[in-house]
């Protein structure tokens, strides 16, 4: 359970009924917007108040007649689901950042630069952010708001969408790291020589240059590449 140090106060009220819970305010927002499933993350009390400022408890059958349950996660989910969230001033900040830093990852790990077919720096899009007078959201998801942040940042910075091939030629004696090393990016194609391992990947725009990385650390720079069109 969340500890009551970093706990802050979701609000619900329905039919003339007032109803709280202690919550983790970052986890809080991401079971509202169903990035985390089990409400039990969340909660910061097993207790559903009427006063939480004043530990007064919500009374037993109000909880029956308005949530037609006593059990605190179901209730503690449709508190959070359906009211507001208490938030200081600090931790509103925070989670503007948060969420200001998740859409620039984002960007920059889909998207290139076509006049010059390489990534656009995070500092970059920041910059084109700040230039378009972006209003991030923080009650938001970051996959919510990027439509919207691309629309007034194509003006100020030049910005495609695709995926990029790559294919290498990797000496056979490095093969047993390959999966581990490429570990969530779907292999194409893989083909075995009688020196080497043959393997093509499709990656977002923006990684190309990590992938590479990567293949080159694994390989101690013994590795051919070559991006595909």
């Amino acid at each position: 359970m969340i500890s009551l140090d970093k706990a802050v106060t979701a609000r619900l009220k329905i039919q003339g009924e007032n109803f709280e819970i202690l919550v983790d305010p970052d986890l809080a927002f991401k079971y509202k917007q169903d990035e985390i499933k089990d409400v039990g993350d969340v909660v910061a009390s097993e207790f559903i108040f009427k006063d939480a400022k004043k530990a007064e408890k919500a009374a037993i059958s109000n909880l029956q007649k308005v949530f037609k349950t006593e059990n605190v996660n179901v209730i503690a989910g449709e508190i959070i689901k359906k009211g507001e969230i208490e938030l200081t001033t600090a931790q509103k900040r925070n989670m503007l950042e948060e969420r200001k830093r998740q859409i620039i990852e984002y960007i920059v790990r889909n998207s290139m630069n076509p006049q010059t077919n390489a990534p656009n720096p995070p500092a970059r899009i920041e910059a084109a952010m700040e230039q378009a007078r972006v209003d991030i959201k923080f009650e938001k998801t970051a996959e919510q708001q990027i439509e919207g942040v691309l629309k007034k940042i194509r003006e100020f910075v030049p910005i495609r969408f695709e995926k990029v091939k790559i294919a290498a030629k990797i000496p056979f004696h490095y093969a047993g790291g390959i999966h581990y090393t490429l570990k969530g990016i779907p292999i194409l194609k893989e083909e075995y020589t009688s020196d080497s391992v043959l393997i093509m990947v499709e990656v977002p725009a923006g990684i190309q240059n990590e992938v590479l990385g990567k293949l080159s650390a694994l390989t101690k720079g013994d590795v051919e590449t070559k991006i595909l069109k």
